[in-house]
């Protein structure tokens, strides 16, 4: 059976989005120290201040910002794992 690549996104954006929730509810509800340190600090990726491009008639404004924690990058790799075994 053929895999598709389509497939391969949706376990890996699956796996980062479980990851990300996880870190969050840990960032929430771990004491502070190492593990929530370690854990429950995330990266912010992407365009932090939006882009916005008035031409009078219309306005466009353009943004990207993605979070990135430890949980999230182990449910990446684990979403990777599952679609390469199943």
């Amino acid at each position: 059976m053929k895999k598709s690549p389509l497939i391969l996104i949706v376990f890996i954006l699956i796996g980062g989005l479980l990851g990300g929730v996880l870190g969050e509810i840990l960032r929430v509800m771990a004491p502070h120290g190492t593990i929530q340190s370690i854990f429950a600090t995330s990266y912010a990726l992407g365009i932090t201040e939006p882009l916005t491009i008035d031409l009078v008639l219309i306005k466009f404004t353009i943004g990207f910002l993605t979070k990135i924690n430890l949980l999230s990058l182990i449910g990446m790799f684990l979403g990777i794992y599952l679609y390469k075994n199943v």
